[in-house]
């Protein structure tokens, strides 16, 4: 018989490994050793506490197994491992570290999403837009609502380790609703593991991430996954998407769209969308026919967890901007600047769409930006593209380079300008800075300059180096310097 729990979030290993349903789910092999008491669950030997089990997680740079000692060391009373180890602690022996540590982590604090209504948020792009819309919805109807994503720590979806306590915490502070960021490397990753969320929600599908996911079968295949039993009890997907709509074609939980067509007497500009669904005035603090989109996404999911429509208007009356995502930057210039997170194709031209279809025909539109290195390099020659198509002046500059030559990055964005588009005005400025700078020089009154790919990002990573950076603090120190 399995022992009992002996304290709140504690558990005797044997009994731990049995709530986390380790054998039905196929992953145990066997359990070496005693039966401790386990206080938390962690996969970072550095953070491990006396009465820890540390997660002997494997990866391609490192592996844990090689940091069990140090885990032992620091106080681990248990190792979870692929293989066993001549470490003198119990070990749990599965096949998958990674599935297994979510799904521990979960049952040590007793599955504390099954108590909270949990909405994961799906999506190339408008994930951090239409969490933040929601949660503000949610708040205004009474539900105490946190966020979890782009811009509340270093990874967008937390490892299961830190998100499971981070939900127990969340449901000991009397947080009735979470809206999290859901990204396809959190699902291939298994980070969301033992974790149950009321609803999803999907955006659109556009190309990111294939130097992951290789394939944009793959990157749609990992994203659908949320959309099953396993995770979810409905599914709010974006119709107007054709990756929306075959999702919703394959789907087999509860279902539910949105699209354009459930909306009337739509207006925008760069800093307010106003429609009307269903009789009831919609308006919010946001600009662009994409931040339409998010709020329709945003109020699906509202209506789906019970909220009604007045309410749901009333909370996207109270939303702010998000720092980054459409952001308009006025320091009493007379020209309109913009800051915006796209870094991907399909982004960067939703963008500039927007913006084009803001201005007035005299306009010049101006575009700074770049692409990350280390990352997907087949997007830079499309968003090279789609920047000399759509831009009148094209600057193109360094984003986060990371190990990559800036310089070799910039000519594969150049390289996908087409030759059509030489008459525009096209150059190379790698420090960002100057490049806002040299888009600033040139804009005049009626122009618009956008700012792409770093939105609400704090820092550049240049090499191995991390420099402050953000572009609307660049933006607002340049403009105020010159007037």
């Amino acid at each position: 018989m399995n022992a009992s729990p002996v304290a709140t979030g504690q558990m005797t290993l044997r009994h731990l490994v049995a709530t986390a349903q380790l054998g039905s789910h196929g992953l145990l092999v066997e359990i070496v050793g005693e039966d401790p008491v386990v206080v938390d669950v962690s996969h970072d030997s550095r953070q491990v506490i006396a009465g820890a089990m540390f997660c002997c997680v494997g990866g391609t740079r490192e592996d844990g197994h090689d940091f069990a000692q140090m885990a032992v060391d620091a106080g681990a009373s248990a190792l979870l491992v692929e293989r066993l180890l001549d470490v003198d602690v119990p070990q749990v022996v599965v096949h998958d570290v990674r599935t297994s540590m979510g799904l521990l982590a979960a049952a040590l604090r007793e599955f504390p999403s099954t108590r909270m209504r949990i909405v994961g948020v799906t999506g190339t792009n408008g994930k951090t837009t239409t969490a933040h819309l929601l949660a503000e919805i949610l708040r205004t109807h009474g539900w105490k609502t946190e966020v979890i994503g782009t811009l509340t720590g270093s990874r967008t979806t937390p490892e299961s380790t830190d998100l499971q306590r981070m939900l127990s915490d969340f449901e000991r502070d009397g947080v009735e609703a979470v809206v999290m960021e859901v990204t396809s490397h959190a699902m291939e990753l298994q980070r969301v593991i033992g974790t149950t969320f009321s609803a999803a929600v999907f955006t659109n599908l556009s190309q990111d991430h294939l130097d992951f996911h290789l394939t944009m079968e793959r990157y749609f295949a990992a994203k659908a996954r949320l959309f099953t039993k396993e995770f979810s009890a409905c599914g709010i997907v974006n119709r107007d998407d054709v990756y929306g709509q075959l999702l919703l074609d394959t789907m087999t939980i509860d279902a539910k769209s949105f699209g354009m067509s459930d909306i009337a007497n739509v207006q925008m500009d760069a800093r307010h969308i106003t429609y009307e669904i269903k009789g009831v005035h919609m308006h919010a603090q946001l600009g662009g026919q994409f931040n339409v989109m998010n709020s329709l996404a945003a109020v699906a999911a509202a209506q789906t967890l019970g909220v009604s429509l007045p309410k749901i208007a009333e909370g996207l009356r109270c939303a702010t901007a998000v720092p980054g995502r459409f952001e308009s930057i006025d320091v009493g210039q007379n020209f309109d600047v913009i800051v915006d997170y796209a870094h991907t194709p399909d982004a960067l031209e939703r963008v500039l769409d927007t913006v084009r279809s803001l201005m007035s025909e005299s306009g010049k539109l101006v575009l700074v930006f770049g692409c990350g290195g280390d990352r997907d390099a087949d997007k830079r020659g499309p968003m090279g593209e789609i920047a000399g198509a759509k831009s009148d002046v094209l600057i193109i500059t360094s984003d986060n380079p990371r190990s990559e030559s800036g310089a070799v990055i910039a000519a594969q964005i150049k390289a996908g300008v087409a030759s059509s588009d030489s008459h525009k005005v096209l150059c190379t400025e790698l420090d960002r800075r100057a490049a806002i700078g040299r888009a600033f020089s040139i804009a005049q009154r009626g122009d618009v300059v956008v700012i792409a790919g770093k939105g609400h990002e704090n820092t550049q990573t240049i090499g191995t180096e991390i420099f402050p950076f953000n572009d609307a603090q660049v933006a607002r120190e340049l403009l105020g310097a010159e007037s």
